[in-house]
């Protein structure tokens, strides 16, 4: 029996010592400002506060984005939508069409995307294109890579959308994230430790 009141005292006394966090604290509402943006805007100033974004979004470790949210992705897709696609990989970073022909049923051209980063710079992206020709009786083709016109365009078509998506993306997170964050500095680091 003396076991048994021991047990229930300590397991008392560890509840009691594990409710300190929930214990009531007093605050001042002076410390508080009233309007719910400048009470965000102070706690993310304080470094109390976090947003899931920006840790998702640091340099150096892996970063998977959203197919969609990827302006370069968006753009290659956009530019080749009047082709079949064979394949479009995006955690593989490649889109590749089937063959195609508009006009003659003797020659037909395939292309290759390959995505070199996910930033919106001239060499973020290879574009390769094949062109296939082939005989009248379709017994004889031959494919040759060609880095010519139409590479080119395809390679400005895609830059130039995706420069437009990107710069839609940026208005659209300034319109939905206004608070500023502002930056340490050595100034108000002094002041603190004051």
């Amino acid at each position: 029996m003396k076991i048994l009141v021991i047990f229930f005292a300590l397991i008392s006394l560890i509840l009691q010592t594990a409710c300190e966090p929930f214990k009531y604290k007093k605050v001042n509402a002076k410390d508080f400002p009233p309007d719910p943006k400048q009470r965000v805007q102070k706690n993310m100033e304080e470094g109390r506060g976090f947003r899931i974004m920006d840790s998702v979004n640091k340099k150096g470790g892996t970063s998977y984005e959203f197919a969609s949210s990827n302006p370069l992705w968006k753009a290659t897709l956009d530019t080749l939508d009047f082709m079949p696609l064979v394949s479009a990989n995006y955690s593989g970073g490649i889109v590749v069409t089937d063959w195609y022909s508009e006009g003659s049923a003797n020659e037909s051209i395939k292309i290759t995307v390959r995505f070199l980063t996910n930033e919106v710079r001239s060499d973020a992206i290879n574009v390769d294109v094949f062109v296939k020709k082939c005989t009248q009786n379709f017994t004889n083709c031959s494919v040759n890579k060609q880095n010519d016109e139409l590479r080119t365009e395809l390679m400005l078509s895609i830059l130039k959308k995706a420069a437009i998506y990107e710069k839609q993306r940026v208005e659209k997170y300034k319109k939905e994230n206004p608070y500023v964050l502002s930056t340490p500095s050595k100034e108000r680091d002094n002041k603190k430790k004051d």
